[in-house]
């Protein structure tokens, strides 16, 4: 398959979330950062991971020998009213949001990456955490010893949610129009959060039509899930608008090999076909 991201970037970020990795073993932290280079290609990846390092250590020494409820609060105390984490609530759309080093040095971030610096604090100290991705706001799940389930909520201080909350949560997004479902509560992979990341920071760039921003980000998520037909659509979208007609034709194609009897595979067919005869008048 061919990237319009760097070569280094896709390598890099394959060899965190490649296939042969078992998705417990995938370095969150690293690949979130990793992230960040579409942005940032400089990024020092170690440098902000170090960042996450010294937080598990100012925590580490509050939470031994607790409970889960304190180990919690253990934890909020020390990332929402010392490190000083919070929502970005008055700029939730800023890409920055997404970026777990901006989310690091400015001290805001959305849902998901106020999680994954939680999440890989906790995991730093031994404290396990698994990702909820319910629709629209991303939460934490604790199982505790007796196997009762705490949820928490990173973008409000790391409250511990009941189910009555998080169905109060999607009336403010949805307006009431969404009911809780119990799968929306269910815990995701790393791939999923990564996926999701990719997706919050894919939408951003496309509300405002930057589709020369979005492209690398569709090329990380189909290094995550090569054989995903919409992914491999979309990009070819992506790289029709940018004037990539070939690179558009080779991600058509390769969305029929994927997905022979799609709906609208005539429909793409007649596209690749107008857009091979279109390269063929300029020859």
């Amino acid at each position: 398959m061919k990237y319009t991201a760097s070569a280094e970037l896709v390598d890099a970020f394959s060899a965190l979330v490649s296939s042969d990795i078992e998705d417990e073993d995938i370095d969150l932290t690293r690949a979130s950062l990793l992230i960040a280079r579409t942005e940032y290609p400089d990024l020092d990846v170690e440098s902000h991971a170090a960042r996450i390092d010294e937080l598990a250590r100012r925590a580490s020494g509050t939470v031994p020998g607790l409970d889960s409820q304190r180990t919690i609060a253990a934890l909020n105390r020390v990332l929402f009213e010392e490190a000083g984490l919070r929502g970005n609530r008055d700029d939730y759309y800023d890409p920055r949001n997404s970026f777990l080093n901006d989310v690091i040095d400015r001290r805001l971030g959305i849902p998901i990456t106020l999680s994954v610096v939680y999440m890989e604090v906790a995991r730093r100290i031994g404290f396990s955490l698994a990702g909820v991705g319910m629709p629209g706001h991303f939460l934490l799940k604790h199982f505790s010893d007796g196997g009762h389930e705490l949820l928490i909520d990173c973008f409000n201080h790391g409250d511990i949610l009941s189910r009555q909350d998080c169905q109060s949560r999607l009336d403010e997004i949805y307006s009431g129009e969404m009911t809780l479902r119990p799968e929306f509560l269910h815990p995701i992979s790393r791939r999923q959060i990564l996926t999701r990341m990719l997706n919050n920071l894919k939408t951003v760039y496309l509300s405002t039509r930057n589709f020369r921003k979005a492209l690398p980000i569709a090329d990380l998520i189909l290094v995550i899930y090569p054989r995903s037909a919409e992914d491999v659509k979309q990009r070819a979208l992506l790289r029709y608008s940018l004037a990539l007609s070939k690179l558009a034709a080779e991600d058509l194609e390769e969305y029929l090999r994927i997905s022979p009897a799609a709906p609208d595979a005539e429909e793409v067919r007649q596209m690749s076909l107008t857009i091979h005869r279109m390269l063929a008048l300029m020859n």
